[in-house]
């Protein structure tokens, strides 16, 4: 038995990630109608293509997405996503902040978030699991085979 590991073997005995990134983000709902959104970052090194985020609205419902990290990351400095995730930077007022679209049928929310906290943590999902190398170790013929 080598004493080499796979990525994915590797990525399973590192760290769980980085510590889950807690924003506070406004969604938008009108030209001066805004409301307060806590969103809650969470990356996964073993389901490491997409983050899960999780929107909270005080006295509301959670509302979980599974987002690509890669859009995501073009998101904070270019247009990116199709669909039903959309994300670009704004380039209105003073502070650095990103625009995020997420669309489910008829229903679409738009939500202002401050983009220094997300990069500054996407960076360190990529040490984490470097670009690229997100299915290093998949065994595809039993993923195909529905073994894993």
């Amino acid at each position: 038995m080598s004493g080499k590991r796979s990525g994915a073997q590797a990525r399973r005995g590192a760290a769980h990630g980085p510590l889950p990134l807690a924003l506070d983000i406004e969604r938008v709902l009108g030209v001066a109608a805004r409301q307060p959104v806590r969103a809650e970052f969470r990356f996964d090194p073993e389901s490491p293509s997409a983050v899960c985020v999780e929107f909270l609205v005080e006295g509301g419902p959670r509302a979980s997405w599974r987002i690509g990290r890669d859009l995501l990351r073009q998101g904070l400095s270019s247009m990116s996503g199709l669909g039903s995730v959309r994300m670009w930077p704004s380039s209105a007022g003073e502070r650095a902040a990103a625009w995020l679209q997420l669309a489910s049928g008829d229903m679409a929310a738009l939500f202002e978030l401050p983009a220094p906290p997300l990069a500054a943590w996407l960076d360190r999902t990529y040490r984490l699991v470097p670009a690229g190398s997100e299915f290093t170790g998949v065994d595809w013929d039993a993923a195909v085979r529905g073994g894993g």
